[in-house]
Protein backbone atom coordinates (compact mmCIF):
# COMPACT_ATOMS: atom_id res chain seq x y z
CA UNK A 1 0.00 0.00 0.00
CA UNK A 2 1.43 3.51 -1.30
CA UNK A 3 1.70 5.84 2.00
CA UNK A 4 1.85 9.53 2.62
CA UNK A 5 5.55 9.76 3.08
CA UNK A 6 6.92 12.96 4.55
CA UNK A 7 10.44 13.74 4.03
CA UNK A 8 12.94 16.01 6.66
CA UNK A 9 12.24 18.85 4.26
CA UNK A 10 8.27 18.62 5.34
CA UNK A 11 8.91 18.41 8.60
CA UNK A 12 11.45 21.45 8.51
CA UNK A 13 8.83 23.75 6.78
CA UNK A 14 5.93 23.12 9.58
CA UNK A 15 8.37 23.49 11.64
CA UNK A 16 9.61 26.63 10.61
CA UNK A 17 6.95 28.69 8.62
CA UNK A 18 3.17 29.38 8.88
CA UNK A 19 2.55 26.28 7.07
CA UNK A 20 -0.95 24.71 8.86
CA UNK A 21 -2.67 22.39 5.75
CA UNK A 22 -2.37 19.13 7.12
CA UNK A 23 -3.06 17.82 2.86
CA UNK A 24 0.25 18.79 0.96
CA UNK A 25 0.82 17.11 -2.75
CA UNK A 26 3.57 14.24 -2.71
CA UNK A 27 7.00 14.71 -4.26
CA UNK A 28 6.54 18.71 -3.92
CA UNK A 29 9.87 20.96 -3.84
CA UNK A 30 10.64 23.52 -1.45
CA UNK A 31 10.25 26.07 -4.02
CA UNK A 32 6.71 24.60 -5.01
CA UNK A 33 5.70 24.85 -1.17
CA UNK A 34 7.31 28.79 -1.40
CA UNK A 35 5.10 29.37 -4.05
CA UNK A 36 1.99 27.82 -2.42
CA UNK A 37 2.71 29.86 0.79
CA UNK A 38 3.22 33.42 -1.42
CA UNK A 39 0.11 32.56 -3.03
CA UNK A 40 -1.84 32.23 0.06
CA UNK A 41 -0.23 35.45 1.80
CA UNK A 42 -0.95 37.71 -1.28
CA UNK A 43 -4.14 36.40 -1.83
CA UNK A 44 -5.24 36.72 2.16
CA UNK A 45 -4.11 39.98 1.92
CA UNK A 46 -5.93 41.17 -1.27
CA UNK A 47 -9.33 40.05 0.41
CA UNK A 48 -11.47 42.71 2.16
CA UNK A 49 -12.85 41.42 5.72
CA UNK A 50 -15.91 40.31 4.55
CA UNK A 51 -14.23 38.72 1.66
CA UNK A 52 -12.24 36.98 4.14
CA UNK A 53 -15.26 35.71 6.00
CA UNK A 54 -17.00 34.82 3.27
CA UNK A 55 -14.16 31.59 2.86
CA UNK A 56 -15.61 30.04 5.84
CA UNK A 57 -18.45 28.63 3.97
CA UNK A 58 -19.91 26.28 1.51
CA UNK A 59 -23.26 26.22 0.44
CA UNK A 60 -25.56 23.53 -1.28
CA UNK A 61 -26.29 23.82 -4.69
CA UNK A 62 -28.94 21.41 -5.92
CA UNK A 63 -30.11 21.60 -10.09
CA UNK A 64 -33.34 19.24 -9.49
CA UNK A 65 -35.13 22.70 -7.36
CA UNK A 66 -35.83 24.98 -10.23
CA UNK A 67 -34.17 28.00 -11.08
CA UNK A 68 -35.23 30.00 -8.33
CA UNK A 69 -32.93 28.22 -6.16
CA UNK A 70 -30.32 28.32 -8.35
CA UNK A 71 -30.58 32.00 -8.70
CA UNK A 72 -30.21 32.39 -4.69
CA UNK A 73 -27.10 30.44 -4.80
CA UNK A 74 -26.38 32.90 -7.80
CA UNK A 75 -26.68 35.81 -5.59
CA UNK A 76 -25.03 34.11 -2.00
CA UNK A 77 -21.64 33.29 -4.63
CA UNK A 78 -21.81 36.60 -6.09
CA UNK A 79 -22.81 38.89 -2.65
CA UNK A 80 -21.46 37.20 -0.05
CA UNK A 81 -18.23 35.80 -1.91
CA UNK A 82 -18.17 32.38 -0.28
CA UNK A 83 -15.87 29.66 -0.06
CA UNK A 84 -17.32 26.80 -1.92
CA UNK A 85 -20.37 24.62 -2.81
CA UNK A 86 -21.31 21.24 -2.00
CA UNK A 87 -23.10 19.66 -5.24
CA UNK A 88 -26.05 18.22 -4.73
CA UNK A 89 -28.80 16.12 -6.91
CA UNK A 90 -28.93 15.84 -9.68
CA UNK A 91 -27.52 16.78 -13.04
CA UNK A 92 -23.84 16.32 -13.56
CA UNK A 93 -23.68 18.57 -16.84
CA UNK A 94 -26.17 21.51 -15.36
CA UNK A 95 -23.91 20.99 -12.26
CA UNK A 96 -20.56 21.69 -14.62
CA UNK A 97 -21.88 24.26 -16.32
CA UNK A 98 -23.19 26.19 -13.27
CA UNK A 99 -19.71 25.30 -11.10
CA UNK A 100 -18.00 27.12 -14.48
CA UNK A 101 -19.96 29.49 -14.01
CA UNK A 102 -19.72 30.27 -10.53
CA UNK A 103 -15.55 29.70 -10.50
CA UNK A 104 -15.34 32.32 -13.06
CA UNK A 105 -16.95 35.02 -11.35
CA UNK A 106 -15.50 34.69 -7.84
CA UNK A 107 -12.64 36.69 -6.78
CA UNK A 108 -11.14 33.28 -5.37
CA UNK A 109 -11.95 29.92 -6.87
CA UNK A 110 -14.07 27.96 -5.15
CA UNK A 111 -13.93 24.73 -3.13
CA UNK A 112 -16.38 22.42 -4.82
CA UNK A 113 -17.71 19.26 -2.75
CA UNK A 114 -19.41 16.36 -2.67
CA UNK A 115 -20.82 13.20 -0.82
CA UNK A 116 -19.22 11.13 -2.68
CA UNK A 117 -18.28 7.87 -0.55
CA UNK A 118 -19.34 5.17 -3.20
CA UNK A 119 -18.62 7.71 -5.67
CA UNK A 120 -20.45 10.82 -7.16
CA UNK A 121 -23.49 8.18 -7.94
CA UNK A 122 -24.22 9.25 -4.62
CA UNK A 123 -25.76 12.18 -5.79
CA UNK A 124 -25.54 11.64 -9.80
CA UNK A 125 -27.96 8.72 -10.84
CA UNK A 126 -26.42 9.01 -14.49
CA UNK A 127 -23.07 7.74 -12.21
CA UNK A 128 -21.93 4.21 -11.97
CA UNK A 129 -22.15 3.36 -8.68
CA UNK A 130 -19.28 2.49 -6.46
CA UNK A 131 -19.75 -0.27 -3.34
CA UNK A 132 -20.90 0.95 0.33
CA UNK A 133 -18.08 0.72 2.80
CA UNK A 134 -19.34 -1.90 5.18
CA UNK A 135 -19.14 -4.18 1.46
CA UNK A 136 -15.39 -2.65 1.22
CA UNK A 137 -14.87 -3.50 4.65
CA UNK A 138 -14.95 -7.02 3.82
CA UNK A 139 -12.04 -7.31 1.35
CA UNK A 140 -8.88 -8.12 2.24
CA UNK A 141 -6.85 -6.44 -0.49
CA UNK A 142 -6.97 -2.86 0.77
CA UNK A 143 -5.00 -1.79 -2.51
CA UNK A 144 -8.83 -2.78 -3.95
CA UNK A 145 -9.77 -0.16 -2.19
CA UNK A 146 -7.10 2.08 -3.30
CA UNK A 147 -7.59 1.41 -6.72
CA UNK A 148 -11.42 2.20 -6.43
CA UNK A 149 -10.70 6.03 -4.52
CA UNK A 150 -8.41 6.97 -7.22
CA UNK A 151 -10.87 5.79 -10.33
CA UNK A 152 -13.93 8.06 -8.08
CA UNK A 153 -11.03 11.40 -8.33
CA UNK A 154 -10.82 10.32 -11.72
CA UNK A 155 -14.86 11.14 -11.67
CA UNK A 156 -14.88 14.35 -9.47
CA UNK A 157 -12.26 15.77 -11.53
CA UNK A 158 -14.36 15.47 -14.66
CA UNK A 159 -17.02 17.54 -12.86
CA UNK A 160 -14.78 20.26 -11.14
CA UNK A 161 -15.02 18.13 -7.41
CA UNK A 162 -12.29 18.72 -5.48
CA UNK A 163 -13.24 17.16 -2.19
CA UNK A 164 -14.46 14.50 -1.44
CA UNK A 165 -16.45 14.41 2.17
CA UNK A 166 -15.12 10.56 2.47
CA UNK A 167 -14.48 8.51 3.88
CA UNK A 168 -16.52 7.15 7.00
CA UNK A 169 -14.50 6.46 9.67
CA UNK A 170 -17.12 5.55 11.99
CA UNK A 171 -16.73 2.05 13.89
CA UNK A 172 -20.31 0.44 13.41
CA UNK A 173 -20.73 -1.00 16.99
CA UNK A 174 -24.97 -0.86 16.74
CA UNK A 175 -26.57 -3.14 14.20
CA UNK A 176 -29.61 -0.78 14.29
CA UNK A 177 -27.60 2.41 13.75
CA UNK A 178 -30.10 4.16 11.40
CA UNK A 179 -27.85 6.42 9.55
CA UNK A 180 -24.09 4.87 9.41
CA UNK A 181 -24.75 1.34 8.67
CA UNK A 182 -23.15 0.43 5.73
CA UNK A 183 -21.39 3.89 5.50
CA UNK A 184 -18.76 2.35 7.84
CA UNK A 185 -15.93 0.22 6.88
CA UNK A 186 -17.32 -2.33 9.77
CA UNK A 187 -17.32 -2.83 13.68
CA UNK A 188 -13.64 -3.93 14.21
CA UNK A 189 -11.06 -0.59 14.67
CA UNK A 190 -7.63 -1.66 12.58
CA UNK A 191 -10.07 -2.73 10.07
CA UNK A 192 -11.74 0.67 9.63
CA UNK A 193 -8.33 2.17 9.93
CA UNK A 194 -6.66 0.29 6.69
CA UNK A 195 -9.86 0.29 4.67
CA UNK A 196 -10.06 4.69 5.69
CA UNK A 197 -6.54 5.03 4.66
CA UNK A 198 -6.28 3.21 1.39
CA UNK A 199 -9.41 5.29 0.05
CA UNK A 200 -7.55 8.42 1.67
CA UNK A 201 -4.41 7.63 -0.22
CA UNK A 202 -6.58 7.18 -3.71
CA UNK A 203 -8.08 10.42 -3.33
CA UNK A 204 -5.34 12.28 -2.22
CA UNK A 205 -2.56 10.80 -4.50
CA UNK A 206 -4.95 12.01 -7.31
CA UNK A 207 -5.43 15.63 -6.05
CA UNK A 208 -8.68 15.03 -4.58
CA UNK A 209 -9.19 16.21 -0.68
CA UNK A 210 -10.62 13.46 1.40
CA UNK A 211 -12.28 13.88 4.76
CA UNK A 212 -12.42 11.42 7.99
CA UNK A 213 -15.90 11.91 9.38
CA UNK A 214 -17.56 11.63 11.67
CA UNK A 215 -15.90 12.98 14.66
CA UNK A 216 -15.67 11.76 17.59
CA UNK A 217 -17.84 8.96 16.29
CA UNK A 218 -21.04 8.30 14.69
CA UNK A 219 -20.98 4.41 15.14
CA UNK A 220 -22.79 3.63 17.90
CA UNK A 221 -26.10 5.95 17.58
CA UNK A 222 -29.69 5.13 17.88
CA UNK A 223 -30.83 8.62 16.55
CA UNK A 224 -30.57 9.74 13.15
CA UNK A 225 -28.39 12.92 13.18
CA UNK A 226 -30.45 14.31 9.92
CA UNK A 227 -33.57 14.18 12.10
CA UNK A 228 -32.45 14.51 15.56
CA UNK A 229 -29.36 15.08 18.42
CA UNK A 230 -27.96 11.12 18.59
CA UNK A 231 -26.18 11.17 22.20
CA UNK A 232 -23.23 8.84 22.43
CA UNK A 233 -22.88 7.96 26.17
CA UNK A 234 -19.80 5.90 26.20
CA UNK A 235 -17.23 6.94 28.78
CA UNK A 236 -13.72 8.02 27.74
CA UNK A 237 -12.01 4.91 27.80
CA UNK A 238 -14.70 2.78 25.32
CA UNK A 239 -14.59 6.50 23.35
CA UNK A 240 -10.62 6.52 23.56
CA UNK A 241 -10.41 2.65 22.67
CA UNK A 242 -13.13 2.40 19.40
CA UNK A 243 -15.16 5.72 19.05
CA UNK A 244 -12.09 8.30 18.41
CA UNK A 245 -8.92 5.32 17.66
CA UNK A 246 -9.74 6.03 13.83
CA UNK A 247 -9.24 9.68 14.24
CA UNK A 248 -6.51 9.32 16.33
CA UNK A 249 -4.64 6.76 14.07
CA UNK A 250 -5.26 8.70 10.96
CA UNK A 251 -4.34 12.06 12.41
CA UNK A 252 -0.62 12.13 10.86
CA UNK A 253 -1.76 10.55 7.92
CA UNK A 254 -2.21 13.78 5.93
CA UNK A 255 -5.62 13.27 5.52
CA UNK A 256 -7.06 17.25 4.25
CA UNK A 257 -10.52 16.94 6.42
CA UNK A 258 -12.18 16.19 9.38
CA UNK A 259 -15.79 16.59 9.66
CA UNK A 260 -17.38 16.83 13.04
CA UNK A 261 -20.74 15.20 13.73
CA UNK A 262 -24.10 16.51 15.42
CA UNK A 263 -23.76 14.38 18.65
CA UNK A 264 -23.87 14.92 22.01
CA UNK A 265 -20.97 13.08 23.71
CA UNK A 266 -21.59 14.18 27.86
CA UNK A 267 -18.07 12.46 28.40
CA UNK A 268 -16.35 15.44 26.08
CA UNK A 269 -18.51 18.18 26.73
CA UNK A 270 -20.39 18.93 29.91
CA UNK A 271 -22.20 21.48 28.89
CA UNK A 272 -26.10 19.26 28.33
CA UNK A 273 -27.78 18.82 24.63
CA UNK A 274 -24.27 20.60 23.29
CA UNK A 275 -23.23 18.99 19.90
CA UNK A 276 -20.17 18.30 18.97
CA UNK A 277 -19.98 20.30 16.14
CA UNK A 278 -20.23 23.41 18.02
CA UNK A 279 -18.20 22.22 21.23
CA UNK A 280 -15.12 24.53 21.80
CA UNK A 281 -14.08 21.45 24.15
CA UNK A 282 -14.35 18.72 20.96
CA UNK A 283 -13.42 21.05 17.86
CA UNK A 284 -10.68 22.86 19.71
CA UNK A 285 -9.67 21.38 23.14
CA UNK A 286 -9.98 17.53 21.79
CA UNK A 287 -9.75 17.37 18.05
CA UNK A 288 -6.76 20.76 17.33
CA UNK A 289 -4.99 20.97 20.81
CA UNK A 290 -4.91 17.10 22.35
CA UNK A 291 -5.44 14.98 18.98
CA UNK A 292 -2.90 18.25 16.96
CA UNK A 293 -5.18 18.20 13.87
CA UNK A 294 -3.63 20.85 11.89
CA UNK A 295 -5.93 20.12 8.75
CA UNK A 296 -9.51 21.57 7.52
CA UNK A 297 -12.13 21.03 9.96
CA UNK A 298 -15.17 21.09 8.50
CA UNK A 299 -18.97 20.85 9.88
CA UNK A 300 -21.43 18.30 9.43
CA UNK A 301 -24.19 19.73 7.08
CA UNK A 302 -25.83 22.85 8.74
CA UNK A 303 -28.95 22.16 7.96
CA UNK A 304 -29.22 18.74 9.30
CA UNK A 305 -32.33 18.31 12.18
CA UNK A 306 -29.94 17.97 15.06
CA UNK A 307 -28.73 21.53 15.08
CA UNK A 308 -30.92 23.25 13.06
CA UNK A 309 -33.61 22.37 14.87
CA UNK A 310 -32.32 23.68 17.72
CA UNK A 311 -30.42 27.11 16.55
CA UNK A 312 -31.00 29.66 13.96
CA UNK A 313 -29.34 29.88 10.79
CA UNK A 314 -26.23 32.42 11.19
CA UNK A 315 -26.26 31.85 14.69
CA UNK A 316 -25.43 27.97 14.36
CA UNK A 317 -22.61 29.40 11.87
CA UNK A 318 -20.36 31.74 14.64
CA UNK A 319 -21.34 28.96 17.41
CA UNK A 320 -19.28 26.58 14.84
CA UNK A 321 -16.57 28.92 14.38
CA UNK A 322 -16.10 29.93 17.91
CA UNK A 323 -15.69 26.23 18.46
CA UNK A 324 -13.16 26.02 16.20
CA UNK A 325 -14.51 24.84 13.13
CA UNK A 326 -12.84 26.22 9.73
CA UNK A 327 -15.33 25.76 7.38
CA UNK A 328 -19.25 25.46 7.97
CA UNK A 329 -21.31 23.42 5.81
CA UNK A 330 -24.36 23.41 4.17
CA UNK A 331 -24.79 26.96 5.68
CA UNK A 332 -28.22 28.73 5.91
CA UNK A 333 -27.60 31.72 6.61
CA UNK A 334 -24.18 32.98 5.40
CA UNK A 335 -24.71 36.82 5.77
CA UNK A 336 -26.10 36.44 9.00
CA UNK A 337 -23.44 33.94 10.34
CA UNK A 338 -20.47 36.52 8.91
CA UNK A 339 -22.19 39.07 10.70
CA UNK A 340 -22.08 37.35 14.16
CA UNK A 341 -18.49 35.69 13.62
CA UNK A 342 -17.82 39.60 12.82
CA UNK A 343 -19.69 41.11 16.16
CA UNK A 344 -18.04 38.35 17.60
CA UNK A 345 -14.61 39.45 16.70
CA UNK A 346 -15.01 43.36 17.83
CA UNK A 347 -16.49 41.96 21.07
CA UNK A 348 -13.52 40.23 21.48
CA UNK A 349 -14.67 37.07 21.83
CA UNK A 350 -12.58 35.55 18.85
CA UNK A 351 -9.53 37.01 17.83
CA UNK A 352 -8.73 38.13 13.96
CA UNK A 353 -6.13 35.72 14.22
CA UNK A 354 -8.73 32.68 14.17
CA UNK A 355 -10.26 34.14 10.94
CA UNK A 356 -6.47 34.45 9.34
CA UNK A 357 -5.67 30.87 10.44
CA UNK A 358 -8.83 29.30 8.84
CA UNK A 359 -8.73 31.58 5.75
CA UNK A 360 -4.96 31.12 4.97
CA UNK A 361 -5.79 27.26 5.65
CA UNK A 362 -8.33 27.34 3.03
CA UNK A 363 -6.38 28.93 0.79
CA UNK A 364 -3.40 26.74 1.03
CA UNK A 365 -5.49 23.23 0.68
CA UNK A 366 -6.82 25.57 -2.55
CA UNK A 367 -3.58 26.03 -4.36
CA UNK A 368 -2.34 22.84 -3.25
CA UNK A 369 -5.81 21.08 -5.60
CA UNK A 370 -4.18 23.46 -8.42
CA UNK A 371 -7.69 25.78 -7.92
CA UNK A 372 -5.11 28.81 -8.07
CA UNK A 373 -5.04 27.86 -11.88
CA UNK A 374 -8.64 26.67 -12.55
CA UNK A 375 -9.58 25.16 -15.83
CA UNK A 376 -12.99 24.91 -17.06
CA UNK A 377 -14.46 21.50 -17.22
CA UNK A 378 -16.56 20.28 -19.94
CA UNK A 379 -19.96 18.58 -19.76
CA UNK A 380 -19.54 16.98 -23.12
CA UNK A 381 -20.02 13.19 -22.75
CA UNK A 382 -19.95 13.39 -18.64
CA UNK A 383 -22.82 10.77 -18.05
CA UNK A 384 -21.17 8.23 -20.24
CA UNK A 385 -17.49 9.07 -18.36
CA UNK A 386 -19.21 8.72 -15.29
CA UNK A 387 -20.61 5.38 -15.95
CA UNK A 388 -18.31 2.66 -18.94
CA UNK A 389 -17.04 -0.33 -19.26
CA UNK A 390 -13.81 0.75 -16.76
CA UNK A 391 -16.13 1.22 -14.16
CA UNK A 392 -18.16 -1.89 -14.36
CA UNK A 393 -14.69 -4.09 -14.64
CA UNK A 394 -13.52 -2.10 -11.36
CA UNK A 395 -16.64 -2.66 -9.46
CA UNK A 396 -17.42 -6.23 -10.24
CA UNK A 397 -14.16 -6.84 -9.13
CA UNK A 398 -14.50 -5.44 -5.95
CA UNK A 399 -17.89 -7.24 -5.35
CA UNK A 400 -16.00 -10.59 -6.11
CA UNK A 401 -13.46 -9.62 -3.58
CA UNK A 402 -15.78 -9.15 -0.89
CA UNK A 403 -17.92 -12.30 -1.40
CA UNK A 404 -17.72 -13.95 1.90
CA UNK A 405 -18.13 -17.48 2.71
CA UNK A 406 -18.98 -18.23 6.42
CA UNK A 407 -20.21 -21.75 5.95
CA UNK A 408 -19.19 -24.60 3.33
CA UNK A 409 -20.47 -27.72 5.03
CA UNK A 410 -20.29 -31.31 2.61
CA UNK A 411 -18.51 -29.07 0.10
CA UNK A 412 -21.78 -27.42 -1.25
CA UNK A 413 -20.06 -25.13 -3.47
CA UNK A 414 -18.77 -24.57 -6.03
CA UNK A 415 -21.77 -25.68 -8.33
CA UNK A 416 -19.76 -27.35 -10.77
CA UNK A 417 -22.63 -27.46 -12.95
CA UNK A 418 -25.18 -29.09 -11.29
CA UNK A 419 -28.60 -28.63 -11.46
CA UNK A 420 -29.87 -26.50 -8.58
CA UNK A 421 -33.23 -25.35 -7.40
CA UNK A 422 -33.23 -21.26 -6.53
CA UNK A 423 -35.67 -19.93 -4.03
CA UNK A 424 -35.72 -15.81 -4.09
CA UNK A 425 -36.82 -14.20 -0.89
CA UNK A 426 -37.40 -10.61 0.20
CA UNK A 427 -38.38 -7.56 -1.87
CA UNK A 428 -35.63 -6.76 -4.07
CA UNK A 429 -34.80 -7.84 -8.24
CA UNK A 430 -33.11 -10.96 -8.51
CA UNK A 431 -33.10 -11.86 -12.07
CA UNK A 432 -29.42 -10.75 -13.16
CA UNK A 433 -28.40 -13.65 -10.43
CA UNK A 434 -30.86 -16.00 -12.09
CA UNK A 435 -29.65 -15.19 -15.82
CA UNK A 436 -25.93 -15.15 -14.61
CA UNK A 437 -26.37 -18.64 -12.93
CA UNK A 438 -26.74 -20.45 -15.91
CA UNK A 439 -29.29 -22.82 -17.47
CA UNK A 440 -28.79 -25.70 -14.87
CA UNK A 441 -31.36 -23.07 -12.46
CA UNK A 442 -34.69 -24.02 -11.43
CA UNK A 443 -36.44 -20.99 -10.26
CA UNK A 444 -39.11 -21.59 -7.69
CA UNK A 445 -41.21 -18.88 -5.75
CA UNK A 446 -41.70 -18.97 -1.79
CA UNK A 447 -45.17 -20.93 -2.68
CA UNK A 448 -43.55 -23.27 -4.93
CA UNK A 449 -41.02 -24.83 -1.87
CA UNK A 450 -43.26 -28.20 -2.07
CA UNK A 451 -42.30 -29.41 -5.76
CA UNK A 452 -38.80 -29.54 -5.14
CA UNK A 453 -37.53 -32.42 -5.06
CA UNK A 454 -35.95 -34.29 -2.00
CA UNK A 455 -32.21 -33.88 -1.10
CA UNK A 456 -31.71 -31.48 -3.72
CA UNK A 457 -29.45 -28.40 -3.42
CA UNK A 458 -31.10 -25.21 -3.23
CA UNK A 459 -29.64 -21.59 -3.12
CA UNK A 460 -31.98 -19.16 -1.08
CA UNK A 461 -31.35 -15.61 -2.15
CA UNK A 462 -32.30 -13.04 0.71
CA UNK A 463 -32.57 -9.98 -2.29
CA UNK A 464 -32.72 -6.62 0.21
CA UNK A 465 -33.83 -3.33 -1.31
CA UNK A 466 -30.83 -1.47 -2.32
CA UNK A 467 -32.03 2.03 -2.80
CA UNK A 468 -30.29 3.37 0.23
CA UNK A 469 -27.37 2.84 2.49
CA UNK A 470 -29.52 3.65 5.61
CA UNK A 471 -31.84 1.56 5.73
CA UNK A 472 -31.65 -1.19 8.25
CA UNK A 473 -32.03 -4.66 7.64
CA UNK A 474 -34.29 -7.29 8.77
CA UNK A 475 -35.28 -10.96 6.96
CA UNK A 476 -39.50 -11.18 6.95
CA UNK A 477 -40.91 -13.93 9.54
CA UNK A 478 -42.09 -15.44 6.30
CA UNK A 479 -38.66 -15.93 4.58
CA UNK A 480 -37.28 -17.12 7.77
CA UNK A 481 -39.81 -19.65 7.71
CA UNK A 482 -39.54 -20.49 4.24
CA UNK A 483 -35.86 -21.15 4.97
CA UNK A 484 -36.77 -23.18 7.78
CA UNK A 485 -38.74 -25.28 5.70
CA UNK A 486 -36.29 -26.00 3.48
CA UNK A 487 -33.51 -26.89 5.42
CA UNK A 488 -36.01 -30.01 6.72
CA UNK A 489 -35.07 -32.25 3.44
CA UNK A 490 -32.68 -29.87 1.11
CA UNK A 491 -29.37 -29.00 1.30
CA UNK A 492 -29.41 -25.18 1.26
CA UNK A 493 -26.93 -22.30 0.35
CA UNK A 494 -28.32 -19.54 1.36
CA UNK A 495 -27.25 -15.96 -0.23
CA UNK A 496 -27.64 -12.35 1.53
CA UNK A 497 -28.01 -10.20 -0.89
CA UNK A 498 -27.57 -7.45 1.70
CA UNK A 499 -26.14 -6.59 5.17
CA UNK A 500 -24.78 -9.52 7.15
CA UNK A 501 -26.98 -7.73 9.93
CA UNK A 502 -29.46 -9.44 7.90
CA UNK A 503 -28.25 -12.88 9.76
CA UNK A 504 -28.75 -11.73 13.45
CA UNK A 505 -31.68 -13.85 14.09
CA UNK A 506 -31.87 -16.62 11.61
CA UNK A 507 -31.32 -20.02 12.55
CA UNK A 508 -27.82 -21.07 10.78
CA UNK A 509 -27.57 -24.21 12.29
CA UNK A 510 -29.55 -26.44 9.58
CA UNK A 511 -27.78 -24.21 6.86
CA UNK A 512 -25.22 -26.31 5.32
CA UNK A 513 -23.88 -23.43 3.16
CA UNK A 514 -23.91 -19.16 3.72
CA UNK A 515 -22.79 -17.04 1.44
CA UNK A 516 -22.69 -12.87 2.31
CA UNK A 517 -22.45 -10.58 -0.67
CA UNK A 518 -23.62 -7.65 0.92
CA UNK A 519 -25.60 -5.51 -1.81
CA UNK A 520 -28.31 -6.03 -4.31
CA UNK A 521 -27.30 -4.89 -7.72
CA UNK A 522 -26.36 -6.04 -10.98
CA UNK A 523 -22.56 -5.85 -10.29
CA UNK A 524 -22.76 -7.93 -6.87
CA UNK A 525 -25.33 -10.31 -8.15
CA UNK A 526 -23.05 -10.98 -11.04
CA UNK A 527 -19.93 -11.59 -8.99
CA UNK A 528 -21.67 -14.07 -6.55
CA UNK A 529 -23.10 -16.10 -9.59
CA UNK A 530 -19.59 -16.51 -11.00
CA UNK A 531 -18.41 -17.16 -7.29
CA UNK A 532 -20.78 -19.89 -6.81
CA UNK A 533 -19.93 -21.30 -10.44
CA UNK A 534 -16.25 -21.88 -9.23
CA UNK A 535 -14.92 -18.96 -11.81
CA UNK A 536 -13.59 -16.63 -8.98
CA UNK A 537 -12.04 -17.03 -5.57
CA UNK A 538 -14.01 -16.33 -2.64
CA UNK A 539 -11.87 -14.92 0.46
CA UNK A 540 -13.80 -12.19 1.44
CA UNK A 541 -14.19 -11.74 5.70
CA UNK A 542 -16.95 -10.52 7.89
CA UNK A 543 -16.27 -6.91 8.58
CA UNK A 544 -19.10 -6.56 11.52
CA UNK A 545 -19.53 -8.49 14.99
CA UNK A 546 -23.21 -9.92 14.07
CA UNK A 547 -23.70 -11.93 17.01
CA UNK A 548 -21.90 -14.42 19.32
CA UNK A 549 -22.03 -17.21 16.49
CA UNK A 550 -20.80 -14.77 13.45
CA UNK A 551 -18.01 -12.61 14.59
CA UNK A 552 -16.07 -10.09 12.89
CA UNK A 553 -13.23 -11.59 10.78
CA UNK A 554 -14.91 -14.75 10.02
CA UNK A 555 -14.47 -16.34 6.38
CA UNK A 556 -13.43 -19.13 4.31
CA UNK A 557 -11.30 -19.14 0.89
CA UNK A 558 -12.62 -20.90 -1.10
CA UNK A 559 -10.61 -20.97 -5.12
CA UNK A 560 -12.07 -22.03 -8.04
CA UNK A 561 -11.13 -25.67 -7.69
CA UNK A 562 -13.43 -25.89 -4.94
CA UNK A 563 -10.32 -26.35 -2.63
CA UNK A 564 -10.93 -24.67 1.17
CA UNK A 565 -7.86 -22.98 2.67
Amino acid sequence: MKKLVYTSLFIFLFLNTNVTAQYIPKNISMQDMKKAEHWADKTYKKLSQDEKLGQLFIVALYTNRGESEIDKVRSIVSNDKIGGLILMQDDAAREINLVNEFQEKSKVPLMIGMDAEWGVYQRIPAAHKYPWAMTLGAIQDKNLIEQMAAKIAEDCHGMGINWDFAPVVDVNTNPNNPIIGNRSFGSEVNNVVSSALSYSNGLQDNNILAAIKHFPGHGDTNTDSHLDLPVVSHNLERLNSVEIAPFKALMDKGIGGVMVAHLYVPALESGKGIPASVSKNIVTGLLKDKLGYKGLIITDALNMGAVANKYKPGELDAMAFKAGNDIMLFSQGVAEGKKLIQKAIDNGEIPQSRVEESVKKILLTKYFLGLNEYQPKNPENINSDLNNDSHKTLVQNLYSNAITLLKNERNQLPLNGRTVYYVPLEEALYQTFADRLGTNIIIKKAGEIDTIPANSTVIVGLHKDNSTAYKPYKISEASKKTLADLTKNQKVILSVFGSPYALRDIDLSKVPAVLVSYENNDDSMTATADALNGKTIIHGRLPVLVNEGLKAGMGIDLNPSGVIR
